[in-house]
């Protein structure tokens, strides 16, 4: 008998920091909470794109589009509830427009991740930032003829963004490690 140190999902997921029962819900308090506190510190520079690679790389495509969705309602309610976002047309369009980037950079970083071989996990997570990344970037640019904002897309501003969404990426991930190792949760629901 041949035995894995891999869980018996690992042709499909890239992280384990919990047993498959708990991932769903540990990727969603994992991003609830980052998207909280990126939403306090960078108000409408929320690292979306590393959300939908890190749910992607933990979960099937429908519960992870369910935890992006959940993160972009924290973001949402935090905008309009305690920032004062401008409670108009174009303000609640952007969000909108938002929402859809993020939940298509979740599509998109799922099926790289099925595409990728396995193995160097941090080079396939960094693959799946770029094209997550140039996905939502398109979906605002796509967006901005009719709801303005061009200010926002210059060369400088989607750099930092999407330096930012790296380096979220890579503290989401080092949580997710850290998690694993600790082994909070124990071995026996790890495994289950």
């Amino acid at each position: 008998m041949v035995l894995s140190i891999l869980p018996s999902h690992a042709d499909r997921f890239r992280l384990h920091p919990v047993g498959p029962r708990l991932a769903p819900i540990f990727c969603f308090a994992l991003l609830t909470a980052s998207c909280a506190l990126a939403s306090f510190a960078l108000a409408c520079a929320t690292p979306f794109a590393a959300f939908a690679v890190l749910a992607a790389a933990m979960l099937p495509l429908r519960p992870a589009l369910l935890v992006v969705t959940g993160a972009w309602l924290v973001n949402q309610t935090i905008g309009f509830g305690v920032l004062h976002y401008p409670v108009d047309g174009s303000t609640v369009a952007w969000g909108l427009v938002i929402g859809v980037a993020a939940l298509l950079a979740t599509v998109v970083s799922s099926a790289v991740l099925r595409t990728l071989p396995q193995g160097r996990t941090p080079l396939m997570l960094a693959i799946t930032l770029v094209a997550a990344y140039a996905t939502y970037e398109l979906v605002l640019l796509a967006a901005m003829p009719a709801l303005g904002g061009e200010g926002a897309f210059t060369a400088a501003i989607v750099a930092r963004i999407g330096l930012t969404s790296a380096a979220w990426l890579a503290g989401l991930v080092a949580a997710c490690e850290i998690i694993r190792l600790i082994d909070p949760f124990g071995r026996a629901i790890r495994n289950a």
